[in-house]
């Protein structure tokens, strides 16, 4: 974020309150101590305002989450109303509540094949975390405990657990001084097109990617090998969408070996690219499990679903009568972050929003994709409302800016000046904007963004730097 600039000692209070007391997530030190926060106060529909009065337009969602537009009216009224009816019961054991089990239903409704299992927790990393233990039991319940081995990808990012961050792999977030498990876990490449070797195309990509898999597994032992996991488009890790066929071929691998395919939707399930699940509707495959958060509540509260195959129920829950799942969270089927989830889901239904999410989404597209010319812009990519642009020294050798220019924070400082919010990721600038944002508010945004680049373009010229 921009240095902080303080118009009033309201807001200086509280700048200097969070700077002297919150740890925030992946907090850079050097640059919060001479900073502080960006301070939000309110929000209505796809913008916000901080608390020195100034106005963005949100074109990161909140973080991936805000997919219904901040501020309704129709979800306060039904959190209160919960909260008031009742606002806490556990669901451990044998206990429930009304808006957990019909929110488990509706789940089990909208998403794919006979995934009709749902295990609640509280947002997208202990979503993943619990598929992670719960590939563990299947294998064991169903006899090779010995597959407790699972695959990944580097560049991914699935979570800040000690096992979902050990399972992602993004190099930015692997800080000194944190530890990983690193005896199961394996990685391979990311289906980062972009990068891709300079003389293969995207079907010869393809193939490199099928294949370094099977032989990874042939490596560690397809009798090893529990679970892959994967993004259907990886979010943090560069909004990569994969080669053509790319997740079908990989999901074909799983079902050949008896691994189970994990697709982690906390990103791009519930509208993020037009459909409750993109692992089907947009990918083609039916995985085992489904990892889902964010848009789950657009932010409101926070909840997460796993979602399973009845196959692997069937297997968990018969045999040893006296066999125990013991994984869960206190707050796991909160009767008011379901209500949440309840009227979000019945919002988006009501208003069409994953019809709008297509529509606005392709438009979002093309309007980026004339930024392409730019000195400084590599590549613009995504899909639906999941976007980015990835800025290079040279858009010939896609040669990086050295990592001390922190280029995608300049470019995004420069955006946040013009009242446009963007997100920064190394030499990155992610947007994935509310899904009932306008045609007008994505025009306003990409022309604030170009004029942003042009600003930090010109600046890195008088530093010596020249962008072309």
């Amino acid at each position: 974020m921009k240095d902080t600039i303080v118009r009033n000692a309201a807001a200086y209070q509280l700048w200097e309150q969070d700077r002297r007391h919150f740890l925030h997530p992946f907090t850079h030190f050097e640059s919060f101590e001479d900073s502080g926060a960006l301070i939000i106060s309110t929000g209505s529909g796809c913008e916000m305002t901080d608390s020195d009065g100034q106005t963005y337009l949100d074109m990161i969602g909140g973080l991936w989450c805000n997919n219904i537009g901040l501020g309704r009216q129709e979800m306060a009224d039904a959190i209160a109303e919960q909260v008031a009816k009742l606002s806490y019961s556990s669901t451990f054991t044998d206990m429930t509540n009304e808006p957990a089990a019909r929110l488990a239903a509706k789940l089990a409704e909208l998403a794919p094949g006979d995934l009709n299992r749902v295990h609640f927790s509280t947002g997208g990393s202990t979503a993943v975390d619990s598929a992670f233990r719960l590939a563990h039991f299947y294998q064991q319940c169903a006899g090779k405990p010995e597959k407790c081995h699972v695959i990944a990808r580097q560049q991914a990012y699935h979570g800040s657990t000690y096992a979902t961050m050990s399972i992602g792999y993004k190099e930015a977030d692997r800080a000194h001084g944190f530890r990983y498990i690193e005896d199961t876990i394996h990685h391979i490449s990311a289906p980062d097109i972009y990068r891709a070797p300079e003389d293969m195309s995207e079907s010869e990509f393809c193939d490199y990617l099928v294949k370094e898999f099977e032989d990874t597994i042939e490596e560690v032992g397809p009798s090893r090998i529990g679970a892959f996991f994967a993004e259907p488009v990886m979010g943090a890790g560069g909004v990569l969408v994969p080669p053509k066929d790319y997740i079908r071929r990989m999901h074909a691998v799983c079902r050949q070996h008896d691994i189970l395919y994990v697709s982690d939707e906390v990103v791009t399930a519930f509208g993020r690219l037009g459909h409750w699940f993109a692992s089907e509707d947009e990918f083609g495959i039916v995985p085992d499990i489904i990892c889902s958060a964010k848009g789950l509540s657009s932010g409101y509260l926070p909840i997460g679903a796993t979602i399973y195959s009845d196959r692997i129920h069937e297997t968990i829950a018969s045999g040893d009568r006296k066999r125990v799942y013991t994984s869960g969270f206190t707050y796991a089927g909160h009767p008011v972050c379901c209500v949440a989830a309840l009227k979000n889901i019945e919002i988006m239904e009501r208003e069409n929003i994953l019809e709008h999410a297509q529509s606005v989404g392709a438009y979002f597209g093309e309007r980026l994709k004339e930024l392409e010319g730019m000195p400084l812009v590599g590549d613009v990519r995504g899909i639906g409302l999941m976007r980015c642009l990835e800025n290079v020294l040279d858009r010939t050798t896609k040669a990086k800016l050295p990592e001390e220019v922190d280029i995608g924070t300049r470019v995004s400082d420069a955006t946040e000046s013009l009242g446009v919010l963007v997100r920064p990721i190394g030499s990155l600038n992610v947007m994935s904007p509310p899904l009932i944002i306008t045609e007008d508010e994505i025009d306003r945004a990409v022309t604030q963004l170009g004029s942003a680049i042009e600003r930090v373009c010109h600046d890195l010229g008088q530093e010596g730097w020249n962008p072309r």
